[in-house]
């Protein structure tokens, strides 16, 4: 792993994307077409958050879904988790902009397979594996928060 400036994270958005179920990932190829997808996430701390290419039907998998394709081209990537509500006070999301790279280290893909599984009890049931289910970190370099939750009281 490259060394990286620490992101200094507000707690009340930490607790935000520990709590949040999907987010919506935006790629581009090398291009710049973009591609965006909802996707389950896990946020080992406040500099990297985890996403595995799990069995959940697709046309192709592992490193042949568009997404993945996307980041060996181009691995800058957006990330945004929201919060929306009939009571438009409560909207909030945090936009994240990072660097997207497939786990290839064992301890580091079984470290983040354990922080899925632990929010997603549907990962337990699936076998996941590095050949068939790459995990990809993404490294966080600028993170944008919005909302009245996310004010200073």
């Amino acid at each position: 792993m490259a060394d990286q400036a620490v992101i200094a994270v507000d707690q009340r958005v930490h607790d935000f994307l520990q709590l949040a179920r999907v987010a919506h990932l935006a790629t581009a190829d090398a291009s710049g077409t973009p591609h965006n997808i909802p996707l389950c996430f896990w946020v080992e701390d406040d500099n990297r958050l985890y996403f595995v290419v799990d069995e959940k039907p697709k046309r192709v998998s592992g490193t042949r879904i568009k997404r993945m394709r996307n980041i060996a081209e181009n691995p800058r990537v957006a990330l945004v988790v929201d919060h929306y509500e009939e009571d438009w006070s409560s909207l909030a999301y945090v936009l994240i902009h990072g660097r997207a790279t497939v786990v290839e280290d064992p301890s580091e893909y079984l470290m983040a397979l354990r922080g899925l599984r632990a929010k997603y009890p549907q990962y337990r049931t699936m076998t996941l594996n590095p050949e068939q289910n790459p995990i990809v970190r993404i490294d966080l370099e600028r993170i944008h928060s919005w909302g009245r939750r996310f004010q200073a009281e």
